[in-house]
């Protein structure tokens, strides 16, 4: 059985065990988090939603909290003694699915 989630402007499909990286959320290390907003749950039977399936969750585990690697931006504009240096690194959060509700 797997199931196609809506997290963080994206869409993701998870079955039960997988681990998932998703823009980070408001939950401590540890901690139980239902993703309501499903949109398609696939299996022996499926479920399309419009948009989403009603009554349909996915339980994940907070794994942990972290940083990805560094991404650096350089902006210049020829012959105008123009340089900028920027680095970012985007923060996101760890889960383990643990299981999909139907």
């Amino acid at each position: 059985m797997y199931a196609i989630i809506e997290t963080g402007g994206k869409q993701l499909k998870v079955e039960a065990g997988d681990t998932i990286f998703v823009e980070k959320l408001d939950v401590e290390e540890g901690a139980a988090y239902t993703f309501d907003k499903v949109l398609f749950v696939g299996g022996d039977a499926s479920k399309i939603g419009n948009p989403y399936v009603e009554g349909a969750t996915v339980t994940a585990e907070v794994v942990n909290q972290g940083k990805a690697k560094k991404v650096t931006v350089y902006k210049y504009k020829p012959k105008k003694h123009y340089h900028k240096k920027q680095g970012h690194r985007q923060p996101y959060t760890r889960l383990t699915v643990k299981e999909i509700n139907a």
